[in-house]
């Protein structure tokens, strides 16, 4: 079955672009003109992924994420927008975006970032790591912290299923945007860390003791040590 991507935006040219080229890489393809439209049609066709603009009349992108995050904290959101500056992508990512690319932008590096996200959404076979009192089960893509279940985005699964599968082992930035966003950030890692920052929040929740820590310079490691 083909994966279904909506994409959401009030630019008429970039939807069709996005319907006509995505169509040609085997992708079935819903557009929406504003956040409304894309939320009713998300509710009548729950897509594998979404492409979304920020700045749109009515309800905007960051309101339009929220809204879909809350009922699939799993599905896969792209933001595509004019919106340039960090502060922009930074809140984009902590309204609940996988990604972020900035317009004008080359279709082959969309298309990377999109078959990227897709392809986490592929099953796993059951495995089950742990490291102390945390607990990852592949398979229910489940994690606990002792008996405490943590949701987890589709990203920050990932992010921390590479620390599970590598402990005690500094992970450079490199390393972990090449395994977890499947590609290089060019220098800019500001999207791991709001990622890392996110992921140390829900693990360390009520208190516990701090299990992914920086390296200055390096990376960083999952460890139970200072």
């Amino acid at each position: 079955m083909k994966e279904l991507i909506l994409a959401i935006d009030d630019d008429s040219n970039v939807t069709s672009v996005l319907k006509r080229a995505l169509g040609y890489e085997g992708y079935t393809v819903d557009i929406a003109s504003s956040g409304k439209e894309g939320l009713d049609i998300a509710r009548q066709r729950p897509p594998d992924l979404v492409i979304l603009d920020i700045m749109m009349p009515g309800i905007d992108g960051l309101e339009v994420c929220r809204r879909l995050r809350s009922v699939d904290d799993k599905l896969p959101i792209l933001m595509l927008t004019a919106k340039d500056a960090i502060s922009d992508q930074v809140l984009g990512l902590e309204t609940g975006a996988d990604d972020y690319i900035v317009k004008p932008f080359a279709f082959e590096l969309l298309l990377a970032r999109v078959r990227a996200l897709l392809r986490r959404r592929e099953p796993e076979a059951r495995e089950v790591l742990r490291f102390q009192d945390l607990i990852l089960d592949t398979a229910a893509r489940v994690a606990r912290r002792g008996e405490r279940e943590i949701d987890l985005t589709t990203t920050e699964y990932e992010l921390l299923q590479l620390f599970m599968r590598n402990p005690e082992r500094v992970l450079t930035r490199e390393i972990i945007a090449d395994k977890v966003w499947g590609y290089d950030f060019d220098g800019n890692f500001n999207i791991l860390e709001v990622y890392v920052r996110y992921l140390r929040i829900k693990l360390d929740e009520k208190g516990e003791k701090r299990l992914i820590q920086t390296v200055r310079g390096a990376g960083y490691v999952l460890r139970d040590r200072e």
